[in-house]
């Protein structure tokens, strides 16, 4: 069932999907090394959705612990990143901002791991960094 605060996003290949109702908790550019190695990308974007918000509605997608305490959830048929969960944000899931199928409600605030952001990106933006 969507209404009208239902955002949905899904994979390149579309097999696996999701959907959420209500405001997201944060929106973000994610420079840690961890994350650009996961997804082979100088920073992702990720948004905040807090559990029991949002739903599988394809195939579910494969998990990867990367490290302690640590899911990456992934397309097993295209290999697209789609979420992050960790132990240390219990209650929310971390699904990446570009699998949205509407890209204008993505409005990130904050640059965070700015300390291992990689020297031969410029940032041009007035957000904050932590």
């Amino acid at each position: 069932m969507t209404g009208p605060a239902t955002k949905t996003g899904r994979c390149l290949c579309g097999a696996v999907a999701y959907a959420y109702d209500g405001p997201e908790n944060w929106m973000a550019h994610c420079h840690c090394e961890s994350c650009r190695r996961a997804t082979s990308a100088a920073f992702t974007s990720y948004f905040g959705v807090p559990d029991g918000k949002w739903r599988w509605t394809g195939a579910a997608p494969q998990t990867y612990a990367s490290s302690d305490g640590v899911v990456r959830s992934f397309c097993a048929n295209c290999g697209s990143q789609m979420a992050y969960q960790a132990d240390r944000y219990a209650g929310e899931i971390h699904f990446f901002a570009a699998s949205l199928d509407d890209q204008k409600h993505y409005t990130p605030t904050v640059h965070v791991h700015s300390d291992e952001q990689v020297d031969w990106i410029t940032l041009g933006d007035d957000l904050k960094r932590k």
